[in-house]
This record gives structure tokens, sequence and C-alpha cells, in this order.
């Protein structure tokens, strides 16, 4: 029996403006048509998750309050919205740090296939990196660049990664998404 389809989300330049380590409520803004996106998704089923690398910790810039009441303003928007994320994969080391948590590993998908029943294989991951699409190539669902972020520039640097599409924002990589499933 096959587990359950699932979204993994990265958060800055995915479903929130990236302003360069995001942590002030002030800079948080909800990228245009996210909601939409989600609530289409999850209509068709999909269950989400985030996953963020949040180095800006790990580098001194900011503090985990800093991180915990900025990310707690998307979860309670998304969730006023009627959208649930299961869980947020969120690394706060920094580049050099020697972890399993940081993306492109797949550490966080694979504990989402095991805690929550995730389908790594009828699954999606959406970011606007380079290593959001190599995460989904390592842990066997499919990866879509979204040129909203820093998507424009990753895009240059995709090389040999494996995509399944590059696609404009997080509402077309949700036609992408629907296009692409029996639902």
């Amino acid at each position: 029996m096959s587990g359950d389809r699932f979204v993994f989300l990265d958060r800055d330049g995915t479903l929130v403006e990236d302003v360069g380590y995001g942590h002030r409520l002030e800079d948080y803004a909800l990228l245009p048509g996210v909601l939409e996106a989600l609530h289409a998704l999850r209509d068709a089923g999909f269950r989400f998750a985030i996953v963020t690398n949040q180095s800006g910790i790990g580098r001194g810039i900011f503090a985990r309050e800093d991180y915990d009441r900025f990310h707690g303003r998307l979860l309670d928007d998304l969730d006023d919205a009627g959208i649930r994320i299961e869980h947020t994969y969120m690394c706060p080391h920094a580049p050099d740090a020697e972890c399993r948590c940081r993306k492109p590993d797949p550490s966080s998908l694979f504990d989402a296939r095991d805690r929550f029943g995730a389908d790594l294989a009828r699954s999606w991951m959406v970011g606007d990196h380079v290593k959001d699409v190599a995460l989904a190539a390592n842990a066997g669902c499919r990866g879509l660049l979204v040129l909203t972020g820093h998507g424009v520039e990753e895009r240059l640097r995709l090389g040999e990664t494996p995509v399944a599409a590059v696609v404009e924002d997080l509402g077309d990589a949700t036609r992408h998404i629907l296009q692409a499933v029996d639902i």
C-alpha cells in the first residue's frame, strides 16, 4: 500500500519574499498566489511539509527566537487559511557544518516518509535553489525549480541536477503537479 503524496516546500523565495536571512516580522510577506496554490494542492489530496535551511542562525545573524517568531507568523497565516503544515524541517547550521539536516541531504524527506507516511516516489519538492531540486533527486521524488526568490540565477547553476521542470512560481508549480499526477 502506498503512502500519502506530499509537496515539500522551501520557505524563503518560494512561500515568502526572500529578503536575505528573513527573520524580522516587518520583512514578512507571503508571495502572491501562495494560498491559492496550496488550496488547490490540498484539495487534490496533497499534504505539506516545509524544508528550509536557515544558516543565519548558525552564522550568528539572527537568533532562533527570531526564526521562531517569523516562521510562526507563516504557520499561523497558513493555518488561518486552512492549510496544514505537517512539519517544518529546519537546518540552523552554517553551510560548512557537517550536519544531516541541511539540504540537499535527504534525511528530512526520509523522516517524512517514516513519520508521516510520505510516498516519496509520488511526492514533489518545490524551491528556488539548486539544492532544493537536488534534495528531491537524492530522496527519490520530483523537484521543481521556481523562478521566484533566487530561481532566475539558480537556473543557470542547474547543470546536471535532475529537475522535473523550471516554473514561474508556486502557482505554476501547482499547475504542473496537477497535470502530472492522477488525481
